[in-house]
């Protein structure tokens, strides 16, 4: 890695090609992005763009003085940095650097960390205003499984240290042959052995190597959606379920079945835990954990192992959970405060029926700290007023999240990379 900064244009927040074309500068366009038609929030709260678009957008870091650094999947460089130089609220300043491209980005102090699919970097942001690293990055985990699924490397930074990272299964449910119908599964599934689960390293190091960390835990498909919260003092993620369970088992499970299952997971991970995949499923229509078709389930046999715990909350079937954000939320109104977003992508395989998610959901704390069964859509209609039937026909995917300092939400899409930010109205 170079490090190489495509830095120096200061694209304004409106200037569309110059955002996609990788710092072309271009003409002025009006001061403020048109409004996001057709997106909900609720009453009490408006959203708004502040940006209209970086690029392939996947997660966001907001650092204290409030410069937004967006993580790219594609394009001229890997890291978009954002920043509102005269308080009207858009970003209207934008520079790029980093040549590699990925899904995780964090910020700690002044280091900010970010992933490809098969390591972890850190740059140290300036200390003098300035908006873009000027030094090169530091390789802190390398070596991580190349992988053709479930690739991206979503981070987190805990307490004592911790750097967790998501190492997705490669898999849909570890067939003898993948995604093949009424092939069984393998067991053990040797996926487990590098992937489905969360790793720890040690945030302050450099030159780790993937065998240097240390599993917390077993049995997650592919976590994107991976945050720290630091009242539980725990990471937790939303986990994205396996699909096409009437593709390869249309003797148990109809087109309707597949629509509604399994459930997408939200887990507090726990050292040790063990939270059923590729084994079993939750499914929330029954409120219970299923043994997989692959291990011997006919979609009513239970699972009574005892191994996996429930989900704190269990969302729809396939919406796609790629964002996490534990949030104080303090420019929002009470009820939202110290509680979880999650970010839904947005589903691509119910059909028959219309694809769902594309959506923000709320998640409330509980008195004792703790997190669900109840949660609720926050923001809403970013896929456009027609039902979206393949996601290529989606206006917007929402993808990242992160809090402003005045504790307001913003959200990236992946389609554009358009910013929104969602405040108190007036």
């Amino acid at each position: 890695m170079s490090g190489s900064r495509h830095a120096g244009c200061a694209a304004t927040a409106v200037a569309v090609v110059a955002v996609l074309a990788g710092c072309t500068a271009t003409e002025r366009g009006p001061e403020r992005p048109p409004a996001p038609g057709g997106v909900t929030v609720p009453d009490g709260l408006v959203i708004e763009i502040v940006h209209a678009g970086v690029g392939r957008a996947r997660h966001l870091a907001v650092r204290d003085n409030g410069d937004v650094y967006v993580r790219l999947r594609t394009g001229n460089a890997g890291v978009v940095a954002l920043r509102d130089e005269d308080g009207d609220g858009v970003y209207e300043r934008e520079e790029r650097f980093d040549d590699t491209h990925g899904t995780g980005i964090a910020i700690a102090g002044d280091l900010l960390y970010v992933s490809s699919d098969v390591a972890v970097w850190r740059y140290r942001l300036p200390a003098d205003g300035g908006l873009v690293p000027a030094g090169e990055p530091e390789l802190v985990v390398g070596g991580f499984p190349d992988q053709r699924q479930h690739a991206a490397k979503s981070l987190a930074l805990g307490a004592d240290d911790a750097l967790y990272v998501n190492v997705g299964a490669p898999s849909n449910a570890c067939q003898e042959r993948d995604r093949k119908p009424g092939v069984p599964g393998l067991d053990p599934c040797p996926l487990l052995d590098q992937g489905g689960g969360i790793w720890r390293f040690a945030a302050s190091a450099t030159g780790q190597r993937f065998e240097d960390g240390r599993r917390v835990a077993t049995g997650l498909r592919n976590c994107v959606a991976l945050a720290w919260d630091g009242e539980t003092g725990a990471p937790w993620c939303v986990m994205h379920g396996r699909d096409q369970l009437d593709a390869l088992w249309p003797e148990f499970y109809d087109a309707e079945d597949n629509a509604e299952l399994p459930a997408e997971e939200m887990h507090r991970i726990v050292p040790g835990g063990d939270y059923g995949w590729p084994y079993t499923y939750w499914d929330g229509r029954r409120g219970a954990r299923m043994v997989a078709p692959e291990y011997g389930g006919d979609g009513r046999t239970e699972d009574t192992s005892g191994r996996h715990p429930a989900p704190a909350v269990a969302f729809p079937a396939h919406w796609a959970p790629n964002a996490l954000l534990f949030a104080r939320a303090d420019g929002l109104p009470e009820r939202f405060r110290n509680g979880a977003f999650v970010a839904f992508h947005g589903s691509w395989n119910r059909a028959p029926l219309p694809q769902a998610g594309y959506n923000v959901a709320f998640v409330p704390r509980n008195a004792d700290g703790s997190f669900g069964p109840g949660w609720e859509v926050f923001a809403d209609g970013f896929a456009g007023p027609e039902p979206v039937r393949r996601p290529g026909q989606a206006r917007w995917r929402p993808m990242g999240l992160a809090e402003t300092p005045a504790g307001e939400l913003l959200i990236v899409d992946s389609v554009r990379g358009t910013l929104f930010r969602v405040r108190r109205a007036g």
